[in-house]
């Protein structure tokens, strides 16, 4: 099959830092040509995807110069339309907008979501004619913010379990890790509320928002409590830095009360045996298996009463688990069996 994987130009595939579509597009378009298919990829200028076909789209900068940002539709649409008849399946990680041209070309599609999403357009998008377009979102949850219209499935974000090293055992002094932003919904806060009133260590890591609200967040809520002992901040983490973290945590903590689509970033600590601890919230009860990869709570109090439960998890089942919902080879066959 030939296939064509778009995204919005704007950040680099393989993302160098930020991009987590990026490097989902990334994942997804180096399994395909695993398993024997021509893979293209419609994405930002200077991108490079071995064994695939890179097409140059826009400049990279995140985010994108407003003039490129409009540009990117009329030239998304001059490529679909050129080649409408040259590919087998287009799998759209981009704006729903890029699909207008072939939306009622027989070309088999998929229009992957990772965020909430605006059902008017979906609704809007399903009264044109249309052949063979699929919905997707990473979650029960995600999807049922979009479902007003068309065909809609579930589809697990993915992570590419040969990159993490599974962990087995640890010790019983081993940090917590709280991994994302450090914003207030996020909850670092109370990440550092439960490690402290447990008695444990906690490693912070991820970017500090540029937004004034969230710098005197972390100026006032965060920053007082980093002793580099009790509280260790280690920054952004890269690859390398994150199956380093994440391995030697006796557990996640994602006390977050954002509405996250799926929170890619359990599914790496869950590839290094490492379970989470998340609240009842959005995607994550469909993250978290609970009891196996590690439990959900419905508040604070619930949540540190857990520490003692979530270390005596198996965690060689942890990455079992996970790794049979969200390993790259497993979501990439996932996709393409909607369309076979």
């Amino acid at each position: 099959m030939k296939i064509l994987i778009v995204m919005d130009p704007g950040i680099l595939v393989p993302p160098k830092g930020y991009g987590g579509h990026e490097r989902l597009v990334y994942m997804f378009a180096k399994e395909y040509a695993r398993l024997g298919h021509e893979v293209h990829l419609l994405v930002t200028e200077g991108s490079e995807v071995e064994g695939c076909t890179v097409h140059p789209f826009g400049k990279e900068g995140f985010p994108p110069k407003k003039r490129d940002a409009r540009m990117a539709i009329p030239k998304a649409w001059q490529f679909l339309w050129k080649h409408r008849n040259k590919f087998d399946l287009i799998h759209n990680f981009g704006r729903l907008a890029y699909l207008l041209p072939v939306l009622n070309h027989p070309i088999k599609k998929i229009m992957s979501y990772g965020r909430i999403i605006d059902g008017k357009n979906i609704s809007l998008i399903n009264r044109l004619p249309n052949k063979n377009l699929v919905f997707t979102a990473p979650s029960s949850w995600c999807v049922n913010t979009g479902n007003t219209a068309g065909e809609w499935h579930t589809v697990y974000n993915a992570v590419d379990f040969s990159k993490y090293t599974p962990k087995n055992s640890l010790e019983d002094d081993s940090p917590l890790i709280f991994l994302s932003r450090i914003e207030k919904l996020k909850g670092a806060h109370e990440a550092i509320q439960i490690a402290l009133q447990t008695g444990n260590r906690l490693i912070l890591a991820g970017n500090i928002s540029p937004l004034a609200e969230e710098q005197e967040y972390f100026k006032s809520e965060i920053e007082p409590f980093i002793d580099g002992e009790k509280i260790q901040y280690v920054g952004t983490l890269d690859d390398e830095g994150k199956n380093k973290y994440l391995g030697l945590a006796k557990a996640m903590l994602f006390p977050a009360r954002t509405g996250e689509a799926f929170g890619m970033v359990m599914a790496e600590a869950m590839a290094c045996g490492t379970p989470v601890l998340a609240y009842n919230h959005a995607a994550m009860p469909e993250v978290v298996t609970n009891g196996i990869t590690g439990y959900i709570s419905e508040n604070i109090e619930e949540m540190k009463n857990q520490i003692n439960d979530v270390a005596k998890l198996d965690r060689k089942k942890v990455r079992e688990r996970a790794e049979y919902l969200f390993d790259v080879k497993v979501v990439a066959k996932h996709y393409l069996s909607l369309v076979s």
